[in-house]
């Protein structure tokens, strides 16, 4: 039995039960996030005896959130920083004992993890900025010794190449006008536009490293995938769609070659290339739909048993193993939300005041008549991101508490094609937030939500949308909720960890050029407008953030205790440029709570407040 009354704050953003669930590369033991004396750790069991799981990591900070499985199989590794510096150390775990090491113990080093696979069972390819703090050079770890050697200095990449036998073939670089030029095997493959940078890239290989993978939108308005062949540069055109970029490719795990390629569109819809994979994904989904359930399909088949993860948006996400033409449900990410009554995510389009076709979400409260309801605009961060269907925490912690809540991609948001999306260069808090303004509109003239009762909020770039809207656009909207949104774009530019300077050319060209248009992106910071503020602001920031000065939080903060408008201010010492911790999203939460409750009230049954 469901009920309509508000999700507690723990069920959506305390830890999950269980979350990204591996088989080990030999296909008899399960892995998966949980949590351990309330603490995300890896945990591991026998495929057929989930009841014999234990704990294979003992993180007792921030949790883990990202590891993975070396095809040795008997190692683990994992990602971890410090309290949210982005500096993230690369940690090695013995399955069998759980003995751990660091295999990166470097102060004030970020480690990314570039290549593993099943045909080098024992060897990780890493990047790691330890010479240059600006860039990142390919380095051999030896997992069973630790011992790291260079492989490749960096020319200037902010990424790299690398083919399945771990040889580094090549990386991009950005240019000083924004586009991009891509080196393949020692020399320049193919130049980049600047609007077609964040459409264009290699995405794989042929297991023989014959033939790449290219992602294109060059001659195009959507990411296209080609086939390459990487001696001739002869093209073949695998898939394509006019309007949605590529979200994603599925490869075939033996012969790494596409079996299928997934355009984002209001749901992800799927093109297949191999007809056994179509056959295998169509049983899955009927057998789904035989349990009534409507789901969005993603599929981990690294080996001939897949990992099959269902999502509903108005439920739990669903875990299952496929393997020998059946399927065997795991487990879902969080049982307590059974017993709640949620609505999905549901998409809708308009047209923006000058002609453009913007598409978002609106999670409606259930239960709920859709007459003049309040609002909340969460914008996404990025901004060069997107919403999409997905099981959406914040989604559900306002539509059962009586909100709206209301999700756009504005233009500048992926997945669109180039068109739209380089249709948000240089309009940071104009266009792409006067599109946030024509969705409100739009949604009001339908009698769905009540304009006079709208409040914004977000994350990085979200988080800048709502002190825009508080300083450009107070009177569209009740109160505003910033978490970590910069207020400066000329301090946004001019600061970061060193490693983000190769993307200066991009962010000039997209956000604005501090060296020639210094008055045009101030003009565009919510600083240059503070005294504009009228309405009630809560700000939240990492004091570790290395994207967004903690100073600029407080001169916002500043500025409302002189205006004596009603504002809160919460400083998370342990947190960076998002919220990790399980007591701190739940601080964090439990305020947006309490902010939207007296700033914003829902005036129906359905406003009770769970914590």
């Amino acid at each position: 039995m469901t009920t309509e009354t508000a999700v507690p704050l723990s069920v959506l953003f305390g830890n999950p039960a269980y979350l990204s669930p591996q088989l080990s590369p030999d296909g008899t033991r399960l892995f998966y996030l949980a949590p351990d004396e309330g603490v995300l750790n890896v945990w591991a069991a026998p495929l057929d005896q989930l009841d014999q799981a234990r704990p294979v990591t003992h993180e007792r900070g921030r949790g883990i959130r990202t590891y993975g499985l070396c095809h040795d199989d008997r190692t683990l590794f994992c990602l971890r920083d410090a309290d949210g510096d982005e500096n993230w150390r690369l940690h090695l775990v013995d399955i069998g004992t759980g003995e751990e090491r660091c295999a990166t113990p470097f102060d004030g080093v970020q480690a990314r993890i570039l290549a593993h696979n099943r045909w080098h069972p024992t060897t990780i390819l890493l990047g790691l900025n330890h010479e240059r703090p600006q860039l990142h050079d390919v380095y051999r770890l030896d997992v069973p010794t630790g011992e790291l050697h260079k492989v490749a200095d960096n020319p200037g990449y902010v990424s790299w190449i690398i083919d399945h036998d771990l040889t580094v073939r090549g990386g991009a670089a950005l240019r000083p006008d924004g586009g991009m030029t891509i080196h393949l095997d020692g020399e320049p493959w193919l130049d980049v536009p600047y609007e077609d940078v964040m459409g264009t890239r290699v995405v794989g290989f042929r297991r023989d490293g014959t033939h790449c993978y290219l992602l294109s939108s060059i001659d195009a308005n959507a990411s296209r995938l080609f086939e390459v062949d990487c001696a001739t540069g002869d093209r073949r055109l695998l898939a394509e769609d006019p309007t949605y970029d590529v979200k994603r490719v599925e490869f075939d795990p033996d012969t790494r070659e596409p079996a299928a390629v997934v355009f984002g569109k209001d749901r992800d819809e799927r093109v297949f290339l191999d007809p056994h994979y179509a056959q295998d994904l169509g049983r899955i989904r009927a057998e789904l739909t035989r349990d009534g359930i409507d789901a969005e399909v993603f599929i981990d088949r690294a080996g001939p048993r897949w990992i099959v993860s269902a999502v509903t948006g108005a439920g739990p996400v669903l875990y299952y193993c496929w393997a020998d033409g059946s399927l065997r449900f795991l487990f879902n990410h969080q049982p307590e939300l059974e017993q709640y009554r949620l609505s999905p995510m549901e998409p809708f389009a308009f047209t923006a005041r000058d002609g453009v076709t913007v598409h978002g979400y609106v999670t409606w409260p259930p239960g709920v008549p859709r007459d003049r309801l309040p609002a909340v605009l969460n914008v996404h961060g990025g901004p060069w991101s997107r919403h999409t269907f997905a099981f959406d925490e914040e989604a559900h912690l306002l539509s059962s508490r009586g909100y709206a809540c209301v999700q756009v991609n504005f233009r500048g948001s992926t997945g669109y094609g180039k068109q739209f999306r380089n249709l948000g260069a240089k309009q940071w808090g104009a266009a792409m937030h006067t599109d946030l303004l024509d969705a409100l509109d739009q949604l009001a003239a339908g009698g769905g939500i009540d304009p006079d009762q709208v409040a914004i909020m977000g994350c990085s770039y979200g988080g800048y949308a709502a002190l825009v809207g508080a300083t450009f656009t107070p009177e569209m909207f009740a109160c505003a909720i910033d978490l970590c949104g910069p207020a400066n774009l000329l301090t946004m530019l001019a600061t970061g960890a060193p490693y983000r300077s190769p993307l200066a050319s991009f962010l000039h060209a997209q956000v604005g050029d501090p060296e020639t248009e210094a008055d045009l992106l101030w003009s565009r910071s919510p600083l240059s407008r503070i005294e504009d503020v009228r309405i009630p602001l809560l700000v939240v920031q990492g004091a570790k953030d290395v994207r967004v000065p903690v100073a600029e939080a407080e001169r916002v903060v500043a500025a409302l205790r002189d205006k004596g408008l009603p504002h809160e201010y919460l400083l998370f010492p342990d947190e960076g440029h998002t919220l990790t911790r399980p007591a701190n999203r739940d601080a964090y939460y439990a305020a947006v709570v309490r902010f939207l409750a007296e700033h914003l009230p829902v005036k129906s049954a359905a406003e009770t407040i769970a914590f």
